[in-house]
């Protein structure tokens, strides 16, 4: 946090320093540029000032006809300390005042020796005659200015002003001269560029305060106005990645900051009310996923296992560690059967598998998105042992006699219908015993109807330990009994069915005895088309049996 606001800060510092170093800084380029020129400018015009002033002082001087007088002004000039070099020339560059030559042509002009030779005369060169800027200067009216440097590298600024020939100087030098001599005025530029480079070095100096004062002013004004807003904004969105949703931001103003500190409290508003909804949405999930009777393994899209739930940990009898370090595949330590699953979306393979003692129902299944990437997998397992064994006993119940243990008559209808199928397609015998507790109504007036109870579950019990597994024992009503022995000839069928009836003559149920009447019926022997036909047959030699005096075994004619 502390490191974005200094980035802020320093971004929006570096960015407003070099904004405001390049204004002042082409601010303080203008005016030294401006301050230059003027020092210049007011150089120049000092030396051309000073031009002027010689040159009429020089002209005065000569109209008064005092040569001598002349080169004494002009030797005093010389030692002038603002002035470099001061120089008057004639057209031809040579010193004037130092040799007779013009003294001369003057005696000779005037036809008198008006003006007496100097004793020592010499030829001084100023300039070349053919000098660029000598030539350049005697065509001008006003004369020319340049700047020149020494061996030294010093720079001069130098003047050549033309003394112009006069109406009043036409007696001594005549019409023929329009220009009679040159002014050299030569001065040093350094106290110039001595003060240019003062005024630089000031315009430098107030550059860097007033960068440093803009500097502080806008990083005070930053600091306040931008970056504790923001710091307040970033420490809040910290907190708020750290689950804290219910703070607000101040609003500093309607500026941006301020906008962007209501647009962050709005949403912090929205996010908790959706995080709030979340987590009741999650805790509803949490409570049905961790109280589900059904086992849950879910994984991400990576295959890693990342919920299960106690009830997969009761079923599989494994932890969640165990089950996260073995991966998905391994739950039901089948790996194969698992990808074959997937990869058939269970389409033909069973959903009921006996793991560990138990019976449990499974459903695996990846998860894709609308884009069609996969998301997970998860599997849904169900212990269904308590099921399946229920299922069996209502099963046993719907086909089973309450009273005596035996099929009852349902039962009996659906196992006759099917092994006679089973007979005539095959081509096997299968005979039908029906038989029934002689004497039995008066046995229950006499004995009442708990006592023939007990002995129709006498009946059953001996029913069940005397037939084959391979028989089928049925009560088929009241004290009706029926026995189906697929597989039996009649000859063998009445072995049995006799060697029954004794057993039953022999049993003393509670001090008392009873016997039963059997008849039996064969197929194919009887040539019967259906299981109820071939019933009818046999339940027609039982009545036969009773006719006859009971207690026997009568196969059917």
């Amino acid at each position: 946090m502390g490191l974005l606001q200094n980035y802020i800060q320093n971004k929006i510092l570096a960015l407003v320093g070099m904004a405001a170093f390049l204004s002042l800084a082409g601010m303080v380029v203008f005016y030294t540029s401006h301050q230059e020129r003027s020092i210049f400018l007011h150089q120049h015009n000092s030396i051309g000032m000073l031009n002027q002033s010689i040159i009429k002082g020089l002209t005065a001087v000569m109209l008064t006809g005092s040569a001598e007088i002349a080169q004494t002004y002009a030797n005093y000039l010389k030692e002038g300390k603002d002035l470099s070099e001061v120089q008057i020339m004639r057209v031809d560059g040579v010193e004037a005042f130092r040799d007779n030559k013009t003294i001369r042509e003057v005696n000779r002009r005037i036809g008198e020796e008006e003006f007496m030779p100097r004793s020592g005369e010499r030829r001084v060169v100023i300039m070349e005659e053919n000098s660029p800027h000598l030539r350049q200067a005697l065509e001008s009216e006003s004369g020319i200015s340049y700047e020149e440097s020494n061996a030294a590298g010093e720079r001069f600024l130098t003047y050549l002003t033309p003394i112009n020939n006069g109406e009043k100087c036409f007696k001594c030098h005549g019409k023929a001269q329009k220009v009679r001599g040159l002014l050299k005025l030569s001065t040093s530029l350094a106290s110039v560029e001595r003060d240019v480079h003062e005024t630089r070095m000031q315009a430098v100096r107030v550059l860097i305060f007033s960068l440093l004062v803009l500097l502080l002013l806008t990083f005070l004004l930053i600091r306040r106005v931008v970056v504790r807003p923001i710091h307040r904004v970033t420490r809040a969105m910290m907190d708020a990645s750290q689950g804290n949703l219910s703070q607000k931001v101040p609003v500093p103003g309607k500026d941006e900051i301020g906008r962007m500190a209501e647009s962050f409290n709005d949403m912090l508003h929205q996010l908790l009310n959706t995080y709030m909804g979340l987590q009741q949405e999650q805790d509803k999930l949490s409570t049905i996923i961790l109280s589900a009777r059904e086992g849950i393994i879910v994984t991400n899209r990576d295959g890693v296992v990342v919920l299960v739930n106690p009830a997969a940990e009761r079923i599989l009898e494994k932890t969640t560690d165990e089950l996260i370090a073995g991966g998905f595949e391994q739950f039901m330590d089948d790996p194969d059967f698992v990808r074959t699953y997937l990869a058939r979306a269970g389409t033909g393979m069973p959903d009921t598998l006996v793991y560990k003692n138990k019976v449990v129902n499974l459903y695996i299944s990846t998860i894709w998105d609308d884009d069609k990437r996969m998301l997970g997998s998860a599997a849904l397992i169900r212990d269904v042992t308590e099921e399946k064994k229920l299922e069996a006993q209502l099963r046993e119940m719907s086909f089973t006699d309450a009273l005596t243990g035996l099929l009852n008559r349902r039962r009996l209808e659906d196992v006759l219908a099917t092994e006679f199928a089973r007979s005539r397609r095959y081509g096997y015998t299968m005979t039908l015993m029906m038989f029934d507790v002689d004497h039995f109504k008066k046995f229950n007036d006499t004995h009442g109807h708990d006592q023939g109870d007990r002995v129709l579950q006498a009946i059953g019990a001996a029913m069940r330990e005397h037939f084959r597994k391979t028989d089928f024992p049925c009560r088929y009503g009241g004290e009706e009994f029926c026995v189906i022995m697929p597989s039996t000839d009649m000859d063998g069928a009445y072995i049995a069915a006799e060697r029954f009836r004794e057993k039953v003559e022999n049993l003393v149920i509670d001090g008392l005895k009873v016997t039963v009447s059997i008849g039996l019926a064969c197929y194919p022997k009887h040539g019967q088309e259906s299981g109820e036909s071939l019933m009818k047959v046999a339940d027609n030699a039982l009545y036969e049996g009773k006719k006859a005096g009971r207690n026997r075994v009568i196969m059917a004619q």
